[in-house]
C-alpha cells in the first residue's frame, strides 16, 4: 500500500480518491487543488489556508474530511507521480499553466466555461483569460479568494470574491 493509499484510508476514503486528490494538489502546485471524485463530494476546490469546496454542499462532515485529506497530503511528496485515477476527472487535475512563467505559481487560479484566472499577490497582479485572449489587472493589497462568471459572458461578468467583499472585474485598474 502506498502512502498516498495509507493517508486516503486514515481520512476514510479509497485509494483511487486519494490519488485523485494528491494528482490535483500536484496539479495545483501542492497549495491548491481542483477535483471531481464521487468520494470527495464531486467537484470541488481546496486551497491552503482554509478555502473548501464540494459539490455535496450540505454535508459538512464529508467537507471536513476532504479538506483533513488535502491539506495532510499537501504536505507529502511523492518520488513518482501518483497514478491516474480511474473515471472521469473533467480536466482539473490536468490543467497546465496559460499565464507567463516569470509570475510564478499563483495563489489562486481556475477555470469555468470559456474564462480562467490566475491571482498573484507577490506582484499584485490578477491575469483574467476568456476566449484565448489575457487580460492583467492590478490587486494591490487586495487579497483575492475565486472568482465567478456571471451569466452574460465577456469581461463585465466576471465578479470577484475578495477581502473587501463581492466586486466586478472592472473595478480594478488594468495593466
Amino acid at each position: 500500500m502506498s502512502t498516498i493509499d495509507e493517508i486516503a484510508a486514515r481520512h476514510g476514503f479509497s485509494g483511487d480518491a486519494g490519488r485523485a486528490a494528491y494528482m490535483a494538489l500536484q496539479s495545483g502546485g501542492f497549495s491548491q487543488a481542483q477535483f471531481n471524485h464521487p468520494e470527495l463530494g464531486g467537484m470541488g476546490q481546496w486551497m491552503s489556508g482554509g478555502m473548501m469546496m464540494i459539490g455535496d454542499m450540505f454535508n459538512d462532515g464529508l467537507k471536513w474530511r476532504v479538506g483533513a485529506l488535502l491539506t495532510e497530503l499537501s504536505q507529502h511528496r511523492e518520488a513518482q507521480p501518483a497514478m491516474a485515477p480511474q473515471g472521469n476527472n473533467w480536466g482539473f487535475a490536468q490543467w497546465s499553466n496559460w499565464w507567463p512563467a516569470e509570475l510564478g505559481s499563483p495563489a489562486s487560479s481556475g477555470s469555468q466555461n470559456d474564462m480562467a484566472y490566475a491571482w498573484f499577490p507577490a506582484s499584485g497582479k490578477l491575469l483574467v483569460k476568456i476566449s484565448g485572449d489575457v487580460f492583467s489587472f492590478d490587486t494591490g493589497n487586495l487579497s483575492i479568494y475565486g472568482v465567478q462568471q456571471q451569466q452574460g459572458g465577456g469581461i463585465a461578468s466576471v465578479v470577484l470574491n475578495t477581502s473587501n467583499g463581492p466586486m466586478g472585474l472592472l473595478g480594478l485598474n488594468r495593466n
